[in-house]
């Protein structure tokens, strides 16, 4: 195990957004957090990450209570993925580079650099290293982010929406980075997605939150028609296609 959040609230003045949100994940995972608009989703990322500070609850990495760890600890131990990832004048390069701002003290050492190139080489970036990530594509900026995140080394990947705004085949292309990175890296990823089909896909453990507080938590089965139809307000079935779950819509 590797995190564990436990009753955690949050609210935004008066408004309770979060409630007694308990849930463990383990060493490479993937899991998926699931619900409406408005359920809490992304602010859950944001008080596993300390941008936001929880009301209640306490929140453990390694079995290092967050509250415990400065910013600099924090972000060599949780890299985080918003949901808007912009491009602007600075290469790929130095934009992954970037993420090496935890361990650079003076001025940046040849492990930075090797570390950088080893990942733009895994993300296969190699190409655009030199390029503006402002001349770059939604799925190409996206790599950029996550490439961004894992030269962090972190313990933890938090993702808000990373395939928002791509097309199918980048969709496809970036989950599939994740699942793998996670398994190769040991790297725990905790993404918040509205798509149940790639979340069931390429997920080992979903969590649903309605209203603020958890659901249902559990693998795949609790993606099935009744713990659809009460968090989402829709009539669906799960099938399976070559041995691959889906969502359909009735």
């Amino acid at each position: 195990m590797i995190l564990s959040v436990d009753g955690v609230e949050f609210s935004y003045k008066s408004k309770k957004v979060l409630e007694n949100i308990k849930f463990k994940v383990d060493k490479g995972d993937v899991v998926s957090v699931l619900g409406i608009n408005g359920a809490g989703k992304s602010t859950l990322l944001k008080c596993i990450n300390r941008i936001l500070k929880p009301k209640k609850g306490a929140i453990l990495i390694d079995d290092f209570n967050l509250n415990k760890l400065n910013n600099l600890e924090i972000a060599k131990k949780i890299a985080y993925i918003p949901q808007s990832v912009n491009g602007n004048y600075i290469s790929v390069f130095d934009a992954v580079l970037l993420g090496r701002k935890p361990y650079i003290k003076w001025e940046v050492s040849k492990k930075d650099l090797k570390i950088t190139s080893d990942i733009l080489k895994l993300m296969n970036l190699e190409d655009c290293a030199l390029r503006y990530t402002k001349e770059l594509s939604g799925g190409e900026l996206q790599k950029v982010a996550i490439a961004r995140a894992l030269v962090q080394e972190p313990r933890i990947l938090l993702l808000d929406e990373p395939t928002n705004n791509l097309d199918l085949k980048n969709q496809m292309a970036i989950m599939k980075i994740i699942k793998n990175i996670s398994r190769s890296q040991n790297i725990s990823s905790i993404i918040v997605t509205h798509d149940l089909n790639l979340a069931l896909r390429f997920s080992d453990k979903f969590i649903m939150l309605k209203d603020g507080m958890i659901f249902s938590e559990g693998d795949n089965e609790v993606i099935n028609p009744k713990n659809i139809q009460e968090v989402y307000g829709v009539n669906a079935y799960v099938d399976n296609y070559n041995g691959i779950p889906i969502v359909v819509l009735v």
